[in-house]
């Protein structure tokens, strides 16, 4: 398990596993906040045919404080493509169901022709909505990797994109169990040959360590894939249902999972790496073909990704458009047949409202205040180890981290100074110092936290270094319900301490707010694990451990309510991914 133990496999790449040159490390800048404006629907209408005003969506993760105006953000002019090899096919190759090999260089890598451009963004500029900003150009055009080298003059716009993905999809090419295993074992591929390649855009966008990294992106995914690769054949096999005797007794009636088309997957910047593939080889082996848009807010990771899935992948079913605001708001004007986004709900509302243009399904995993309970007479070191690897992974910036502790006052007291002993075994009495912890991904974010750190006695932490973008590890007791920590999603390395008289006092707590994408117990009672169960609402349950939950492929994982909705994962994937068809066969003679 990620979250306890020794990780299996090591920093350092397989032998034989290929490097990637320093000099091709994507220049980290901003990215646009991620936010959006009043009047978007018909920004997005207008965008689907001509292209020309600018939605400003972002695929982040953390929403706007509450009380303040919604931020938007003034699109950089970021740098974007969509990505495509073009490289020839062998035989073997195109039996295996793949059409590119990263052994073979893409045209304009040997003989010195163009490739893509590398990701780049000019300094943001934020605004209120209140302000109006003039509305963006029309989105720029964005080459292929293949058609940059044959005809640099040639642009492929989002239209362009999904209605190529759309003709390769009619053939009927991305149906078959032996392409959609195809091209996981390539994605797989791509993971494990450039790990070294993804883990340095990773601590570039985030400052995450290179076991960081492995452990909870490109490991992830891998596990993933394995698991579907396992259990793809078994997914798929048509389910018989019983046919009533009217019908006769010729009559055969069974369902099966059919691929969706051209699916839309959008990821966010806190797991750049792991929440844009991993859905991704969900809709592979579902049978569609997929555009995958990473976040710019990761633009290391994102350009990292633009070059090498179009390396690993079949070019004609797989495209990766990189980009902000425009990028996004293009893409959304299009119809595709399901699209995925991870994020925050208030860019969720803006995915939901240019998807029912179109009637489009879609899955939005969301996030929201997730809550741990903490009963009297547990182990409290035990619940503190728990508590700080689940927190502040990632510095606190994990949809289903911890939120805030609720408990009552005397193991409140109690749980203070474990927090502290577990948090300083884990990252020491500097943890600045320390290549496992990371950095808050943007000086907004940064800022948005540390306005919180009011909000409470601070019983650990609360220093912060705008310019390392460095926030402690803190934890906060004495907090009012009421105070700024408590009214949005702490998205960062801060950790609440609420008080509540009892169990009753807790479960009212939480049922009073928002249903949070996960709630995490530690009780050694089975009665107060059974009331929480039977009489709150959430997007996950985990008894006695945070986080590791999403780590079982054969869980669904989702949201309900404000944290979501829809659920990927395993043979979740699959169903999120495909339309479960009912058919009834009857012979004519």
């Amino acid at each position: 398990m990620w979250l306890t133990g020794t990780p299996s496999w090591s920093t350092r790449s397989a032998a034989g596993e290929r490097r990637s040159s320093a000099s091709r490390r994507a220049r980290v800048t901003s990215g646009c906040a991620a936010m959006v404006m009043d009047g978007i629907l018909p920004a997005v209408r207008a965008g689907r045919r001509t292209r020309g005003q600018a939605v400003r969506v972002e695929g982040g993760c953390v929403p706007p404080a509450t009380g303040e105006a919604p931020w938007t953000g003034c699109p950089a002019r970021s740098g974007r493509r969509v990505a495509r090899a073009g490289v020839p096919a062998s035989r073997r190759d195109r039996r295996e169901g793949r059409t590119a090999c990263p052994r073979r260089a893409a045209p304009g890598a040997a003989d010195g022709g163009p490739r893509a451009a590398e990701f780049t963004s000019a300094p943001e500029r934020l605004h209120y909505a209140s302000e109006r900003p003039t509305p963006s150009r029309a989105v720029r055009p964005v080459r292929t990797t293949s058609e940059a080298s044959v005809n640099q003059s040639t642009p492929e716009q989002p239209a362009d994109v999904v209605a190529r993905l759309r003709a390769t999809f009619r053939t009927g090419r991305t149906k078959p169990v032996a392409w959609r295993t195809g091209q996981l074992h390539r994605l797989r591929a791509l993971l494990t040959e450039r790990r070294d390649e993804l883990a340095a855009a990773l601590h570039a966008d985030l400052g995450k360590s290179a076991v960081e990294a492995n452990r909870t992106e490109i490991d992830f995914t891998v596990r993933e894939i394995d698991h579907s690769l396992q259990n793809l054949t078994e997914w798929l096999r048509p389910e018989s249902a019983p046919v009533p005797a009217h019908l006769g007794s010729d009559a055969r009636a069974w369902t099966q999972y059919d691929p969706l088309g051209v699916v839309l997957v959008i990821a966010p910047w806190n797991y750049p790496a792991q929440l844009l593939l991993a859905p991704v080889a969900g809709a592979l082996a579902a049978g569609n073909a997929v555009v995958a848009k990473p976040s710019e807010l990761a633009p290391a990771t994102s350009a990292a990704l633009a070059k090498l899935l179009p390396e690993y992948l079949d070019t004609d079913a797989v495209a990766v458009v990189e980009g902000g605001v425009p990028e996004t708001t293009a893409l959304l004007a299009e119809r595709f047949d399901h699209i995925f986004y991870t994020g925050n709900g208030t860019v969720g509302r803006v995915v939901m409202r240019a998807a029912a243009e179109h009637l489009t399904p879609v899955a939005l995993e969301l996030g929201g205040k997730s809550p741990a309970f903490v009963d009297r007479d547990v182990d409290l070191a035990v619940v503190a180890d728990r508590l700080a690897r689940g927190k502040f992974l990632n510095a606190g910036q994990t949809c289903v981290a911890p939120d805030y502790v609720l408990t009552d006052p005397a193991t409140a007291a109690a749980l203070e100074p474990e927090l502290v002993r577990a948090v300083r075994e884990l990252y020491g009495t500097e943890p600045k110092e320390s290549g496992e912890y990371g950095r808050i991904v943007n000086e907004r974010h940064f800022d948005r936290l540390s306005g919180l750190l009011g909000s409470g006695r601070v019983a650990l932490g609360g220093d912060t270094d705008r310019t390392a973008k460095y926030i402690a590890p803190t934890v906060l007791a004495d907090v009012d319900p009421g105070s700024p920590v408590m009214r949005e999603e702490i998205f960062g390395p801060i950790l609440p301490i609420v008080t509540v008289p009892d169990l009753d006092g807790a479960i009212g707590f939480i049922n009073d707010r928002d249903k949070p994408l996960a709630l995490y117990v530690f009780s050694e009672s089975a009665g107060t694990r059974d009331r929480i169960a039977a009489e709150t609402s959430s997007g996950g349950l985990g008894l006695g451990l945070p986080v590791a939950h999403l780590t079982v492929s054969d869980l669904p994982f989702g949201g309900v309510g404000e944290s979501g909705m829809g659920s990927y994962h395993g043979r979740y994937s699959i169903e999120t991914f495909s339309h479960r068809k009912a058919v009834l066969a009857k012979p004519l003679s």
